[in-house]
């Protein structure tokens, strides 16, 4: 059975998560790039892997994943020697789960309503991540025992939540602490988030010789 992911990838996109993680599997993969300005994430072509018409997504034995951190936990499972997440029977598996899921669930809606400047609601229980300001607490106690989410061990929740915390800082969304920008400066020091990077940049410049 061929082993290749193809990863549907744009450099503008949560796809630059899913390309970090890939980095740090080891997994071979095909980059089919999807250009946003000819609208190809709206074309029959890409519609029929996602029919949401968003990035990124990626096709792995036969099966479509999307959701990011969906395909962080796949891969993560489907490459075990990269050790990016605990087994089924080891404990720590469910504050790894937890944390993946809470960076879906709670730390990106919270950041991207403050980019977005959408209004407060007045029942925050009603939304599944309270409030901002609990959030922001909650990520910064997890984080600071160190040096990951984990402790010692580095995981798929570190790609996911890291590159969440990332993005927050590049939009301002997310506050500048001194725990979440420890963090971050240890996450860019991995060899795979530095060819992520080389890879996103490359893509980036060839995208603006087509325009």
């Amino acid at each position: 059975m061929n082993d290749e992911v193809v990863f549907y990838y744009n450099p503008m996109s949560r796809s630059r998560t899913v390309l970090w993680m890939l980095e740090e599997t080891g997994a071979p993969y095909r980059v089919e790039l999807v250009n946003f300005t000819t609208g190809e994430h709206k074309k029959p072509a890409f519609l029929a892997v996602n029919p949401m018409g968003k990035l990124p997504a990626i096709v792995h034995r036969g099966v479509v994943v999307t959701e990011t951190s969906a395909i962080c936990a796949y891969l993560a499972d489907a490459y075990p020697a990269a050790r990016l997440a605990p087994a089924l029977t080891e404990p720590v598996r469910g504050s790894y789960l937890r944390w993946m899921f809470f960076a879906a669930a709670c730390l990106e809606p919270a950041h991207m309503d403050r980019m977005l400047e959408r209004p407060p609601v007045s029942r925050t229980t009603a939304l599944g991540y309270g409030t901002y300001e609990d959030v922001m607490r909650v990520v910064e106690a997890a984080l600071t025992p160190g040096p990951w989410l984990l402790g010692r061990q580095f995981s798929a929740a570190d790609v996911y939540l890291g590159n969440q915390l990332r993005f927050g800082q590049m939009m301002k969304s997310i506050e500048p602490r001194p725990v979440f920008l420890a963090y971050l400066g240890r996450l860019t020091q991995r060899p795979a988030y530095q060819r992520a990077e080389e890879i996103n940049g490359r893509y980036i410049a060839q995208l603006k010789a087509a325009s």
